[in-house]
């Protein structure tokens, strides 16, 4: 569980910045003069990455235009190395985690990410799951009596492990897109 955990720290971190960096690189293009902005407009992210990371800025870093483009493909060429090692990162902790839990990764729309949060979450708390209601405590994900007077109803639990909870989340999404059974 600790080798999973701190590969997971390190893809986190990756994914963090690689979201600033082409939120960077977007926020960029906005400000950037309309000569280089039409030529990127409409592009995917890995696309604009490529794009710009290929690019070859010519004339003097005193030109606003040259210094845009030069910034631009800096910051795509670390968006495509954080791509790399978010890539790397999983195929570290893939095998980790279908050692520890080979019947988890097994299951439908439960892929290495997210069986690799749920395992750190149970990791922590191996004492406290006997049973599939504590696990569900544990996530926030278990019903939690919010009655008054005559009217008896339930909330779900706002506390837990919000990281199992996300984990739990998009294992349902990925089920009801692609799963069939989940579907019906």
């Amino acid at each position: 569980m600790e080798a999973i955990r701190a590969l997971r720290v390190v893809r986190k971190s990756a994914v963090k910045v690689r979201t600033q960096t082409i939120n960077q690189i977007r926020t960029l293009i906005v400000t950037a003069p309309s000569t280089v902005r039409d030529k990127l407009r409409g592009l995917s992210a890995r696309e604009l990455a490529d794009t710009l990371a290929r690019s070859r800025p010519t004339g003097e870093l005193d030109d606003p235009t040259c210094a845009v483009k030069t910034a631009l493909r800096r910051h795509a060429r670390r968006y495509q190395q954080l791509d790399e090692e978010i890539r790397d990162a999983d195929k570290e902790i893939g095998p980790l985690v279908t050692q520890a839990a080979p019947r988890l990764v097994a299951l439908p729309g439960v892929g290495p990410e997210t069986a690799g949060r749920l395992l750190t979450s149970a990791g922590d708390n191996p004492d406290r799951l006997r049973s599939e209601a504590p696990f569900a405590h544990l996530c926030g994900a278990a019903p939690v009596p919010a009655s008054s007077g005559r009217t008896n109803r339930h909330r779900l639990n706002r506390g837990g492990d919000r990281a199992a909870d996300n984990a739990l989340h998009t294992i349902v999404l990925v089920r009801m897109k692609y799963d069939q059974r989940t579907q019906e």
